[in-house]
């Protein structure tokens, strides 16, 4: 029951970080915009399913960027102001999942179960190193939206964006790998012991060769597919370099779990229906709303 549940909130995890991370980073996207037009086609491009996205993980730091989103398209003057939250709450929702992200590979300061790092002892320079690179990688997402999305000058910026931010994705990769390795973080030891795990990396690699492939040909429907893949790839190789722990190297699953009577008796209504019925529910929503967008006066 336990594993059940643990694949259950990975896969959650996944879906929010794919399918919430694209209009995150087209959120980031849109603070540079400054032309109207691309501005209402960006929002289009996102405006049908984004609500959908966050039912897989509500977070308080998505509040601002939510109201954003509705009231700008409600007022004229003030526009200026709900743009700046709309792009700046999707940097700070990114940066602070890449800060959270960070500070679990490098290692928390647990003893016996207890968290003894007080209210900063989670914060370094890796973990904001993290939170840049998953804005940048958020960004790719959402760059790769557009274009799967989007048509005429929306679309060739994006296009044109990707090879930058790609190789911005990568010096951070190649950084990460460097700054573990000095410090000798425990994480890499796991990759040592479990050789397997380079199949992620190389998954990632091959997906990234037909993604640049896909730009270069201009091939609208297959970077972002191909970004997903490398996201879920190293999402792959997290989870795995961290099994058995629900806090990495202090607090295994079994010790963070509810009790068994508490995660059968949740078995049978989230297991067996919420859940279905969520995965159905995004299925069925971007079957309905494929296909370009045009922007117009109005995103419903």
């Amino acid at each position: 029951m336990v594993t059940f549940w643990v694949a259950i909130l990975a896969i959650s995890i996944l879906l929010y970080v794919l399918l919430d991370g694209f209009d995150l980073g087209v959120g980031i996207l849109f603070g540079p915009a400054r032309d109207e037009t691309r501005r209402h086609a960006m929002l289009s491009a996102v405006a049908p399913i984004w609500d959908g996205n966050e039912t897989w993980l509500v977070v308080a730091g998505l509040i601002l960027r939510g109201v954003a989103f509705e009231y700008r398209y409600k007022t004229e003057q003030m526009r200026w102001i709900w743009d700046a939250g709309f792009a700046g709450g999707s940097l700070v929702a990114a940066f602070t999942q890449g800060l959270t992200v960070g500070a679990l590979v490098e290692g928390l300061p647990i003893v016996n179960g207890h968290y003894t790092g007080g209210e900063f002892g989670w914060f370094s320079p890796f973990a904001i190193l993290c939170g840049v690179g998953l804005c940048l990688g958020y960004a790719l997402l959402g760059a790769c939206w557009l274009v799967r999305k989007c048509e005429g000058d929306v679309r060739e910026e994006a296009y044109r964006l990707i090879p930058y931010l790609s190789v911005g994705l990568l010096a951070f990769l190649v950084v990460v790998f460097a700054y573990a390795l000095a410090e000798n973080l425990r994480v890499v030891h796991r990759w040592l012991e479990r050789p397997y795990l380079f199949v992620f990396p190389a998954i990632g690699v091959i997906a990234a060769l037909v993604a640049a492939e896909s730009v270069r040909s201009r091939r609208d429907g297959v970077p972002f597919h191909m970004v997903a893949l490398i996201f879920a790839a190293a999402f792959g190789t997290l989870a795995i370099s961290f099994w058995p722990y629900m806090i990495p190297f202090s607090i295994t699953i079994e010790e963070a779990a509810a009790p068994h009577s508490s995660l059968a008796f949740m078995f049978w209504g989230e297991g067996l229906f919420v859940f279905p019925l969520m995965l159905l529910y995004t299925v069925i929503s971007y079957t309905v709303f494929r296909g370009k967008v045009r922007p117009t006066a109005d995103h419903y």
